[in-house]
């Protein structure tokens, strides 16, 4: 993969956080406002008044990831309700302390119990499959008015509403060009919950996600399975975090997080995906995928796979270890792709 475009900046070593932060003890840490171990990254202003006395915590789509912050904001004293669109996912919520909330964001009617007076609400559930914008967010907003207004809304969006930036080294000054349906449903949604802010006054923090890996996320399948890898000199940079440092940025996006602010939320050391793949087989014990060149892959690889390689960017995180002051558990893929495994 060649160097950025000219015009862009060259920054050498990756803006990663260095050092190892347990979560199980990341609320009292942080609680006592120490700053994360970034390097150059550390903040170069005070620490912002952090927001805090809230009601109670609401996840919509609870799934690997929203668990994950249900457990950090219990740990940190909140109660934490998830909404539930069926009696299953209900009483797999309950098994984890979490309430849950019956409801279905594709039926408006469901949620005519919803109540999140002064909570926060970490939104994680994904647009419909289809389609540019995102009706789902748009039924849930339509609920939150004067008197039923949370104090503070986390929104997981993608890294994939910025487009193909060539391999360059962005951050999230970087303009918004999708380009493919799902990032368009992704930024729809990112406007949408500006234009209600603007509108309620409730603070909103986007947190802009590349691929999340952790326990059980990784493409051993796919691998174990040998299909085959673009070359490695054709492939694009990709970015990932590890579910444990999301759940953590997103427990911090809600006391930290500047309002209308966007975060990068990555490790801060991109790969190409080609490299990925292969350091998944290392790791597992697996013979590493053949290699294919762009044409062929063309001709063999799924659609869905092949859009990803059809954008290649390098998220700059500084902002996110700034302001959240974040210290990143797994800063790399060495660290992370163990833990991943053991056991």
């Amino acid at each position: 993969m060649s160097e950025s475009p000219p015009g862009t900046r060259d920054r050498g070593s990756s803006p990663r956080s260095g050092g190892a932060l347990a979560h199980p003890t990341l609320w009292a840490t942080f609680s006592q406002g120490e700053k994360g171990t970034g390097g150059d990254c550390e903040p170069q202003t005070p620490a912002r008044t952090e927001r805090s006395g809230f009601n109670g915590v609401l996840i919509v789509g609870c799934g690997d990831v929203g668990r994950r912050v249900a457990r950090l904001e219990q740990e940190g004293g909140l109660a934490v309700t998830a909404l539930a669109r069926s009696e299953d996912s209900a009483r797999q919520l309950q098994r984890l302390a979490i309430a849950p909330l019956r409801g279905d964001l594709d039926d408006p009617g469901s949620l005519s119990r919803l109540t999140v007076q002064g909570q926060i609400l970490h939104y994680l559930a994904p647009p419909p499959g289809e389609g540019e914008g995102d009706p789902r967010i748009g039924c849930l907003l339509a609920r939150l008015r004067a008197g039923n207004l949370p104090a503070v809304v986390v929104y997981i969006s993608t890294s994939g509403v910025y487009g193909d930036c060539g391999g360059a080294w962005i951050d999230e000054d970087q303009p918004l060009d999708p380009q493919t349906d799902r990032a368009r449903r992704r930024v729809a949604a990112e406007r949408a919950l500006q234009a209600w802010s603007a509108d309620t006054g409730v603070p909103v923090v986007v947190l802009r996600v590349p691929g999340i890996y952790g326990p059980g996320r990784l493409p051993i399948d796919r691998v174990s399975a040998g299909r085959p890898l673009l070359r490695e000199d054709q492939s694009p940079y990709s970015n990932r975090i590890h579910a444990d440092d999301l759940a953590a940025a997103c427990f911090l996006a809600a006391r930290r997080g500047r309002a209308g602010a966007a975060y990068n939320v990555s490790d801060g050391n991109p790969t190409t995906m080609t490299d990925y793949f292969n350091r998944v087989a290392d790791h597992a014990g697996l013979p590493r995928p053949p290699q294919i060149g762009l044409d062929e892959a063309r001709r063999v690889l799924p659609p869905a796979f092949l859009s990803f390689l059809e954008e290649s960017k390098r998220l700059d995180n500084r902002r996110m270890l700034a302001d959240l002051r974040l210290t990143l558990r797994y800063p790399d893929l060495d660290l992370g792709l163990p833990a991943c495994l053991a056991g």
